[in-house]
């Protein structure tokens, strides 16, 4: 919570106004944007390059199912706080199933069941219990959100088992380095999965920066269960300035190191109710 409440101090630069009032700090979120694609660029992807060319698809697929299942009692806290009964049910069982059955979640014995992953987070509790987005926030090196999902974010890592259980029976200093461990393997892989993605993304668009708030916002929007602006629900992220819509990049994982730099969650699976993927945007924000 600290280091997302710090994150945002840095970010509350409050810019030139832009023409789009819920983006106050547009210039300062900009330059945020340049920092994270050079950082993209010579750090990240290469790392996520090396990663998804040296580790075999079969030990990619393994490492995501454990890290997701290592979130199911945090989704199920999500689940219970909005009152998602079945879905908490739904998260309950799947985290039983694939903890014992499913090798401590590194195979995905639920989903092959039947049993798919319910998603949550405190963002969309948040959102459930009336709390507003507040401005849009492009993070260094968590990538694009909004004041309300970064604390979220804050909330879900400090809630997760792994936190707690290594914070109550190791050093302060190690637990951290286990949760930005966890986060950043988690995020590599992400960034892995969605190289070629995110470059049509960045490609394709005459306005990078735009064209990612846009999908952003979308994205979350569908997420949480409202509407565009013309009532209608939203099912896929068109981008509004003209470019080919492409399909959202995954976003980034817990220690929102739970994102990539600039991901964006992917579909979530089919929930009884407004689910996010958080993933950034796990998506991106998932």
């Amino acid at each position: 919570m600290g280091l997302s409440l710090a994150l945002l101090a840095g970010c509350a630069t409050q810019g030139p106004p832009g023409s789009d009032p819920a983006d106050p700090f547009e210039a300062s979120n900009r330059a945020v944007l340049e920092f994270n694609t050079s950082l993209d660029e010579n750090i990240i992807r290469p790392a996520a390059e090396a990663y998804r060319d040296n580790v075999p698809a079969p030990m990619r697929t393994a490492l995501r199912n454990f890290l997701r299942n290592l979130n199911e009692p945090v989704v199920l806290a999500n689940n219970l706080l909005q009152g998602r009964m079945l879905d908490a049910g739904h998260t309950l069982m799947r985290f039983y199933i694939n903890s014992t059955a499913g090798g401590l979640g590194l195979f995905d014995v639920a989903t092959a069941s039947g049993i798919e992953r319910r998603t949550g987070d405190f963002g969309q509790t948040l959102h459930a219990w009336g709390v507003p987005d507040g401005p849009f926030l492009m993070l260094p090196i968590f990538g694009p959100t909004t004041v309300r999902d970064a604390v979220g974010d804050g909330v879900d890592a400090l809630a997760s088992p792994v936190g707690l259980v290594t914070g109550a029976t190791t050093s302060a200093m190690l637990s951290q380095m286990l949760g930005v461990g966890r986060g950043a393997l988690g995020g590599l892989d992400l960034r892995a999965e969605n190289i070629e993605t995110l470059d049509a993304l960045r490609s394709e668009s005459l306005d990078y920066y735009a064209r990612l708030r846009s999908v952003v916002r979308q994205r979350r929007n569908a997420e949480l269960g409202r509407s565009n602006v013309e009532g209608e629900g939203l099912s896929t992220l068109d981008d509004p300035g003209g470019a080919p819509a492409d399909p959202a990049p995954a976003a980034a994982p817990a220690a929102r190191v739970q994102h990539s730099i600039t991901a964006v969650a992917p579909p979530a699976a089919a929930t009884t109710g407004p689910t996010p993927a958080r993933g950034v945007p796990e998506g991106a924000r998932p």
